[in-house]
């Protein structure tokens, strides 16, 4: 029987001998792919790459491949771009904190947050929203935040905040709260909000450990907000209804905004897909790490126009 070995000096691969030097990589044969396969295995098992990680390396007909799937691997892993900022939950929260807390009335969980809700009946008009927010928990590998309450309210298009602006304080719309599926998602039906004097076009939300926490504001995780980008607000604003949002929005910027502001908004800035007659669907990613200390609060300048007074709401 003919020896398969080679020569001292002859072509090797990952410090091993080929059987077949004068074959392609790929027809060495099952013995020499089998001892390629574990030795991959060991390499990946020392840097904490799963096994799913090893077989896509292994199923690659060449580097270009391996690369790819380790590539993948490592997006999937990184839903999130580093910590959300905490920001103020300004003076309108409705959370208790300043005032009126709308979580503890039944009905607050709720995805559709366009109409009020209990003894309340007032409906908020603008152009259709979908608000998506993707959480996932930055102490546990960026893992999807499955379970956590997301609290989210916003002004109307006219630039007022139900319970405190003049016109609307009998009314609770444009405030609920969803509960984070298995991928650590919610989402909530709405309306594009205004741009107000003084505050670059924005939504509030709190995050909670659970639905039992919403009713106390101190137990929050994470307290931010979503910047809205320019070229689909200036879309919008160009609708009815919208006229006021339109001076507002040509006297502030991301850069000068009390809010964005320090890093014209990098980390919460909306995606938005969609048209003004199908509606925008704005998403964000969230990322929260449990192990630093929430400094958000309601009664910061962070959401208050200049004055201190509320956005009124036009009569009727």
């Amino acid at each position: 029987m003919q020896s398969t070995s080679q020569p001292e000096h002859g072509p090797t691969f990952e410090g091993r001998s080929l059987p077949r030097p004068q074959e392609e990589l790929v027809d060495q044969g099952l013995g020499f792919d089998v001892g390629t396969l574990l030795s991959r295995r060991r390499l990946l098992g020392v840097l904490g790459l799963g096994a799913a990680t090893v077989g896509l390396a292994a199923c690659g007909g060449g580097a270009g491949s391996s690369a790819t799937a380790t590539s993948s691997a490592s997006a999937s892993a990184s839903p999130a771009a580093g910590e959300i900022p905490d920001e103020t939950a300004g003076p309108y929260p409705g959370d208790g904190s300043n005032g009126p807390n709308v979580l503890e009335q039944s009905g607050i969980v709720r995805s559709d947050i366009r109409s009020s809700f209990g003894d309340a009946s007032g409906t908020a008009e603008g152009v259709p929203m979908t608000l998506e927010l993707t959480v996932s928990d930055l102490t546990n590998g960026g893992a999807p935040f499955a379970g956590v309450a997301v609290y989210v309210w916003h002004c109307t298009r006219e630039g007022g905040y139900s319970l405190y602006s003049s016109g609307v304080e009998d009314q609770n719309f444009l405030r609920g709260v969803q509960i984070a599926d298995a991928d650590g998602k919610v989402s909530f039906t709405s309306v594009f909000p205004a741009c107000y004097s003084g505050r670059w076009p924005h939504i509030h939300f709190e995050v909670y450990p659970d639905q039992a926490s919403i009713t106390d504001s101190t137990a929050a995780i994470a307290t931010s907000q979503v910047a809205l980008p320019e070229d689909v607000c200036t879309t919008v604003y160009a609708e009815s209804g919208y006229a006021a949002s339109v001076r507002n929005l040509a006297q502030v910027s991301l850069d000068s905004d009390n809010v964005f502001g320090d890093d014209g908004g990098a980390t919460q800035l909306a995606t938005v897909s969609g048209s003004v007659s199908s509606g925008y669907t704005v998403s964000l990613a969230v990322g929260i790490d449990t192990t630093t200390t929430p400094t958000g609060a309601a009664g910061g300048g962070g959401g208050r126009p200049p004055g201190g007074q509320p956005p009124s709401a036009p009569a009727g």
